[in-house]
């Protein structure tokens, strides 16, 4: 490592952060440019849904470092700046007036961006997505004056903002194509568990549903969304509506320099792109996982917290992996969860549960047809992860009787 050496992060949230604190811990000596497009410095993303929605945490709370300690680090922090391109060739980042900033060593942590919904009225002004700050303080403000709050979409954000509207005494109606909400992360068996949970706080939990388009009317200044017609012609009435029906990675830039990308940012367990000189973590990449054996791509926050560490250090020319287990929490009314490992559809064969699912209260296991630890999700239960994550990485069959009684330890 040399002084002269050049290092760029392109992105401005979590990831970004942590690769810059990496890069200084690691004692590297040269130049970290941070370039990131929106106005503030890197925060974390999960308070936008949960704390900071519930007016428990404030911004300067889940900001990852104060901008003293890039000035001590010196880090050059450019926000509110956008990077258009990448020349790989010269080992240059584009940005919009047209200057550029050379590279040695290049990460992209890029993040993804909400996705719409290609319906009529979708771009009506009171229809929300929440993904910035600024999203969730739109958010705090309508739950003010706001009735009536009609949500797309039964995943977490759609969930957890569920959760914070009817905690400030908004009407919700959530409306899922699924037959239970997180269908795709947790299967049917979870699912209804979420299910229940919201209609027991309220909510209208409306599944197997269809949109076909959200209607308007003119507000004087403005055509405001007024409601959401279903394909079945009937309408749900709304003063506002948040769209949450998933978020697409900002894999663009990386398209268009001619990396590697299908459905992510394509990289190895040390998380190179396959342009060695460029690393991509958090959303965008999409990993080749040395423990599961396969590629996958998870948008939580545990991967920005603990992939840059990894990304820095093959920045460095050392060698590294990146082997955690996906993991991801959420927190509902009074239902807190945390869940390790990876069960994807198709993939496991039966749900065991250990403690009590009518209380909320228990530790449920993903089997697959040989009876070993897919995945394990504890609900209201502490401690446990690290047992959950050994059973997992034993690879070993299990008793699914045993591992369903509470008196015999993990």
């Amino acid at each position: 490592m040399t002084s002269d050496q050049r290092f760029v992060i392109v992105g401005g949230g979590l990831a970004a952060a942590k690769l810059a604190e990496a890069l200084r811990s690691n004692d590297f000596p040269g130049s970290v440019t941070l370039i990131g497009a929106e106005e503030h410095l890197p925060y974390e993303r999960p308070p936008l849904s949960k704390e900071h929605l519930l007016g428990k945490k404030e911004l300067p709370e889940f900001t990852v470092e104060p901008s003293q300690w890039y000035r001590d680090h010196h880090i050059d922090v450019r926000v509110g700046t956008t990077v258009t391109a990448i020349d790989r060739s010269a080992k240059t980042v584009e940005l919009p007036d047209g200057s550029t900033v050379p590279y040695d060593k290049l990460a992209l942590a890029t993040g993804s961006t909400p996705r719409r919904l290609p319906i009529p009225g979708a771009d009506t002004p009171n229809v929300y997505t929440l993904r910035t700050i600024a999203d969730s303080d739109t958010l705090i403000e309508l739950f003010k004056d706001a009735r009536r709050l009609a949500i797309i979409g039964a995943g977490w954000i759609g969930l957890e903002v569920a959760a914070a509207a009817r905690t400030h005494g908004v009407e919700v109606t959530v409306l899922e194509s699924a037959d239970q909400p997180l269908l795709a992360a947790l299967g049917p068996e979870m699912g209804a568990v979420f299910a229940d949970l919201h209609r027991a706080h309220g909510v209208d939990l409306r599944l197997g549903t269809q949109v076909s388009e959200i209607t308007t009317h003119n507000g004087g200044a403005a055509v405001l969304a007024d409601g959401i017609r279903l394909a079945d012609g009937s309408t749900v009435a709304a003063d506002a509506i948040l769209v949450a029906v998933g978020a697409a990675p900002n894999t663009e830039l990386a398209v268009a320099a001619g990396l590697d990308v299908d459905g992510g940012v394509l990289v190895g367990a040390n998380l190179a792109t396959s342009d060695p000189d460029i690393v991509a973590v958090g959303d965008i990449a999409a990993q080749q996982h040395p423990v599961l054996e396969r590629r996958i791509r998870v948008e939580h926050w545990a991967n920005a917290l603990n992939q840059p560490a990894v990304a820095a250090a093959t920045m460095l020319g050392k060698q590294a992996s990146y082997d955690r287990l996906p993991y991801f929490f959420t927190d509902q009314y009074d239902l807190g969860m945390e869940y390790t490992g990876y069960a994807a559809p198709g993939d496991y064969d039966r749900v065991v549960v250990r403690g009590d699912l009518a209380e909320r209260e228990f530790v449920a296991f993903w089997l697959d047809a040989e009876r070993r630890v897919l995945a394990g999700m504890n609900v209201n239960v502490w401690d446990v992860t690290e047992r959950i994550k050994e059973l997992i990485l034993a690879g070993e069959p299990v008793d699914p009787e045993r591992l369903a009684d509470p008196s015999i330890p993990l």
